[in-house]
């Protein structure tokens, strides 16, 4: 799954610096899914409060499951769309999404979440293959 890159933005990274907001422009539009997931996930945390909000619904397609790895594995995307929406991303298995909030009360529980032991809590047989 690769991102939709315009000519104008893959000439700006050619140039130098590229401006982030352009950037996350790109991955909006090249991986729908995984924007919207993230995005309604960040909605949800800040109506809902808690401690965190996550995903449990595998993707429908493995195009939908693609835009998440793809959003969540890559450093940069990853990165960006963390200072965009102004939260730390969390993921586990093939779908399962979590935004917690930025600042120090919120890094136990991010510690819990990405923990080996929370790992290896959130497995299945049904997951296995994703």
């Amino acid at each position: 799954m690769s991102l939709d890159v315009s000519p104008a933005l893959l000439a700006q990274a050619e140039r130098g610096e590229v401006d982030e907001a352009e950037f996350v422009d790109c991955v909006r539009t090249s991986l729908p899914y995984a924007w919207e997931m993230i995005s309604s996930l960040v909605a949800q945390l800040e109506v809902d409060g808690g401690e965190f909000a996550d995903n449990q619904t595998p993707p429908a397609t493995e195009q939908e499951r693609g835009q998440l790895l793809r959003a969540l594995a890559s450093d940069a995307i990853r990165g960006a769309l963390q200072r965009h929406f102004g939260v730390r991303l969390a993921f586990q298995n093939c779908h399962r999404v979590a935004v917690f909030p930025v600042g120090p009360e919120a890094d136990d529980r991010l510690a819990r979440f990405t923990s080996i032991r929370g790992q290896l809590l959130n497995q299945s047989p049904e997951l296995r293959d994703c």
